[in-house]
């Protein structure tokens, strides 16, 4: 298998504290958009974002995703806001009330519960990844791999990263007797217990244990 890039990451160690991941540039179409997190309601039918910290709220138009499907859907069961991560172009609009407009091209996250602004890990974390029937989570940053699992407390490890074609991405950690393999792919993935949609699937390989959620790349990366 080809693998474009390569790149071991060792800040948790002190001796290589100024080493980071190699972060991917963006594809030129998404280059001039814009990322948003905030609350996203429905008024009318029309779907709105209030960015967080920010008293503008932007009228949303679908674009190429769907979100106003999946929205519709969470909406419907009872919630009456989601916490969205989102992408799009900018502009103006003529709907009343609106302080812009804009076209989502990607939908990092949409959910009806959890961490949403008030996440203060958000801008640190590069890729965040969870499954259910076992619960599961890996949280990767700069500083190295968090891991929790069934029966373990959260532990901390080095990892090393791999850019394979086709947006794929895999995560490896070898280290306190811990075999952990991350493997991302890019494609629409709905938890299964909460509704939350991501943008990536997720297989988590654990001492060779198997087990499958969803991801999502943090505020740390935009790609």
């Amino acid at each position: 298998m080809h693998i474009s890039r390569k790149v071991l990451v060792f800040t948790l160690l002190p001796l290589f504290a100024g080493c980071q991941v190699y972060k991917s540039k963006p594809v030129e179409a998404e280059k001039a958009q814009t990322r948003l997190q905030g609350e996203l309601t429905r008024e009318n039918g029309q779907l709105w974002l209030k960015p967080c910290q920010d008293p503008r709220r932007f009228a949303i138009s679908e674009g190429s995703t769907t979100l106003i499907q999946d929205a519709n859907e969470l909406l419907g069961n009872g919630h009456s806001a989601l916490f969205a991560d989102l992408r799009g172009s900018m502009g103006a609009t003529p709907i009343s009330g609106a302080d812009g407009a804009m076209q989502v091209g990607r939908v990092y996250r949409l959910q009806p519960e959890g961490h949403g602004c008030d996440d203060p890990n958000f801008k640190r974390t590069l890729v965040r990844a969870a499954g259910q029937e076992p619960f599961w989570s890996v949280t990767v940053s700069n500083q190295g791999m968090v891991l929790s699992a069934p029966d373990r407390e959260p532990v901390a490890l080095p990892y090393m990263e791999e850019q394979l074609p086709e947006g794929r991405i895999n995560l490896t950690s070898e280290a306190n007797g811990e075999r952990v393999e991350l493997w991302l792919a890019p494609q629409r993935c709905v938890d299964s217990m909460s509704g939350a949609v991501q943008h990536m699937s997720a297989q988590l390989r654990l001492n060779g244990k198997l087990m499958r959620g969803c991801a999502a790349f943090g505020g740390a990366r935009n790609d």
